[in-house]
């Protein structure tokens, strides 16, 4: 699985897929996860570089980090109740850190000259997550809790439209059957006035869950470890319905770009962060040529 990380909140995206084998079709229809689609809100070109031509990333240590508490997070509530302890959370950390590396090879890279790109050594950056996870305890009590779900794939194809698919870090479901959709991220919340983002996510998440059990989600929640903030949000029929319109929406400038053969860059403050500036024209860098079928494989469009 290819882990990239959201510039704003430093949390990983795992709802990348690996590349396809070679000359092979795809066993399941194009997909749009919430990242992605942000992706091409952000940038259309950046889109394309991710979601089309899957081009390598450098190993990140914000997606590490993210990845990692995330990991932590999932396999804490494993332990019986009242044993979910931050010493408990904090001595899960080299075991996990070891199960990355297993996973994603790469991201011991980020240590090979003794420390990562901000020269902290492996032990100071574990003990930066374990500052993290001592956040989340401030934030809710493990202990009280029961979980229905964890890193729960969900999906839901639209008639006419994407399949929807993404990863749920927790699902709980009250007694009464209300269903709450829990997202963690391990960096900082958005500034007042510029939650449009994170909103569009927990909407998309909320459609999916909606559409999937037929269940109106009572309240979506993100939780944001970097500075112990919860921003929550209880939806209305109408406001997935509205989400789901703009999903439709993205999907279509997404298979019309693609058409086209134009995936325009657009430049932000976030350029910054971008990984590809040397292949993007806005930087006068020049795209790589499309790989041959990946429209098709990818985003199911015929050109």
């Amino acid at each position: 699985m290819t882990t990239t990380a959201d510039p704003a909140t430093g949390s990983p995206d795992r709802t990348a897929s690996s590349p396809d084998a070679a000359g092979t079709r795809p066993s399941r229809p194009p997909a749009l996860s919430p990242s992605r689609a942000n992706d091409f809100m952000q940038c259309p070109l950046l889109f394309r570089f991710r979601a089309v031509d899957r081009l390598p990333e450098p190993p990140s240590s914000a997606a590490a980090r993210g990845t990692l508490v995330h990991a932590v997070l999932e396999r804490l509530y494993d332990a019986p109740l009242g044993e979910r302890t931050p010493e408990a959370a904090r001595g899960l950390l080299p075991g996990e850190w070891e199960r990355l590396v297993e996973v994603e090879p790469r991201y011991a890279e980020l240590f090979t000259a003794g420390g990562d790109a901000e020269g902290q050594p492996l032990e100071t950056w574990l003990d930066g997550a374990g500052k993290l996870l001592g956040t989340y305890f401030t934030l809710e009590d493990p202990n009280r809790l029961q979980p229905e779900a964890r890193e729960l794939a969900v999906e839901s194809q639209l008639e006419d439209g994407p399949l929807l698919r993404g990863i749920v870090d927790r699902l709980d479901v009250a007694p009464d059957g209300a269903v709450r959709v829990v997202d963690y991220k391990s960096g900082r919340s958005p500034r007042p006035g510029f939650e449009a983002s994170a909103l569009f996510q927990m909407r998309f998440y909320g459609l999916v869950v909606w559409r999937e059990r037929g269940v109106l989600p009572t309240m979506l929640q993100l939780v944001y470890l970097g500075d112990g903030q919860v921003l929550r949000a209880e939806p209305r029929e109408r406001e997935l319905e509205v989400t789901e319109a703009k999903v439709r929406g993205l999907w279509d400038a997404i298979t019309t770009a693609a058409r086209r053969g134009e995936f325009v860059p657009k430049q932000s403050k976030l350029c910054g962060w971008c990984a590809h500036q040397a292949l993007c024209p806005a930087f006068g860098g020049t795209p790589p040529p499309i790989p041959a079928d990946a429209l098709r494989r990818r985003l199911g469009v015929e050109v």
